[in-house]
C-alpha cells in the first residue's frame, strides 16, 4: 500500500526512505555476503513537542530505526534531517554536536548505567562528553535534576545497584535531560517496569515534555502504554511502516490488517474505546459490502 504523505511543515526530525541491512553469513562463491534488511524504506517525522510512537512486535525494526535516527548506526540508504539540516553524513565535531541534541533512554536502565559510577558522575557525563561547563557545579546540578525526576537528591553519591528498577530509569531520564536535548528517544523505556511504576514514569515523561517542549520518539510494543502517551502512531511490521496516523484514529479506526491484529491483543479496559472501534469496524464492513474504497491513509 502507498505511504501517507509527510507534513509540508518543517518538523523537528524527518527520516526519509531509511534502509539498514545486516550481514547474516559468510560470503557466497561470487564474493557477496548474504544480508537481512532490518529497515526497509522507512519514512517518518517527529514534530516539536509531540510524541511519535513507533509500535510493532519484537523484530519489526523499531529499535534499529531509532538508532538510525540518533545516528548511533550508519544508514545504508535514505536521509535524516534535523531542524531542516541533513545530518545523514555528519562526521567529527558536527556529529558530536548533533548528539547533544538527541538523547536516548534505553529499555534496561541497569545495562545502560555504568555500575561503578555514582549518580552524580552518570548524570554529568553527557556534559563532560560534550565539553560543556556544568552549571552551578556537578553536585548542585545533579541534585537539581534528581529532584526534577522525583529522586532524593541526597542519594547523588549512590551507585545504580542501590536503586530499584523504576528509580534507575529515572536516573537514565535525568542523564538524558542534562544536555537539554530537543529530541528524546525512548526505546522501550517502560517495558521492563511494573505496571504501577510504568504509569509514574509515563506521567513524569509527559510533565517533562510539557516543561521543556522537546519531542519524543517512543518505541514500544505495548499499545496500552502507547495509548497513554502518544500524539501520533506509526505501525511497523517486518522492517516497513504499514500505517501512520493520529493516535485516536489509529486506535479507533485502524486501516491496516496488521494494526487491527495488534489492537486485538490489547486488554479491554475502556468500554467507550471498544464501542467506537466496533462501530468503525461495522462501517468499514458496510463500505466494503457496497464496494466503497477503504479510507485514505491506509498503508
Amino acid at each position: 500500500m502507498s505511504a501517507a504523505p509527510l507534513s509540508t511543515e518543517t518538523p523537528l526530525c524527518r527520516a526519509t526512505g531509511l534502509v539498514k541491512d545486516f550481514a547474516t553469513g559468510r560470503a557466497t562463491v561470487l564474493g557477496t555476503k548474504k544480508s537481512f534488511r532490518a529497515v526497509d524504506d522507512v519514512s517518518l517525522e517527529i514534530r516539536r513537542g509531540e510524541t511519535m510512537a513507533l509500535v510493532g512486535e519484537s523484530g519489526s525494526g523499531k529499535s534499529t530505526t531509532a538508532r538510525l535516527v540518533a545516528r548511533l548506526m550508519e544508514v545504508d540508504g535514505g536521509t535524516i534531517e534535523f531542524e531542516g539540516q541533513d545530518v545523514t553524513a555528519l562526521r567529527g565535531r558536527e556529529l558530536h554536536d548533533f548528539r547533544g541534541k538527541v538523547q536516548v533512554i534505553f529499555q534496561d536502565p541497569f545495562s545502560s548505567l555504568n555500575p561503578r559510577h555514582s549518580v552524580e558522575r552518570l548524570v554529568t557525563a553527557p556534559l563532560v562528553y560534550q565539553g560543556r561547563k556544568i552549571p552551578g557545579g556537578a553536585r548542585a546540578f545533579t541534585r537539581s535534576l534528581m529532584e526534577r525526576v522525583g529522586l532524593n537528591p541526597d542519594f547523588s553519591d549512590r551507585l545504580p545497584s542501590q536503586f530499584s528498577g523504576g528509580q534507575a530509569q529515572r536516573i537514565g531520564i535525568a542523564r538524558a535531560l542534562a544536555v537539554g536535548p530537543k529530541l528524546v528517544i525512548c526505546d522501550e523505556a517502560v517495558s521492563a517496569l511494573d505496571v504501577s511504576v510504568q504509569a509514574q514514569v509515563i506521567n513524569l515523561l509527559r510533565d517533562l515534555q510539557a516543561d521543556e517542549g522537546f519531542g519524543y520518539l517512543f518505541i514500544a510494543h505495548d499499545l496500552a502504554v502507547v495509548r497513554q502517551i502518544a500524539t501520533r502512531v506509526a505501525v511497523m511490521s517486518q522492517g516497513r511502516i504499514v500505517e501512520t496516523g493520529e493516535r485516536d484514529a489509529i486506535f479507533e479506526s485502524p486501516q491496516h490488517e496488521y494494526t487491527r491484529t495488534l489492537l486485538s491483543a490489547v486488554p479491554r479496559i475502556n468500554p467507550e474505546w471498544d464501542r467506537r472501534r466496533r462501530e468503525a469496524e461495522r462501517r468499514r464492513e458496510e463500505s466494503a459490502a457496497h464496494g466503497v474504497p477503504a479510507a485514505e491513509g491506509a498503508r
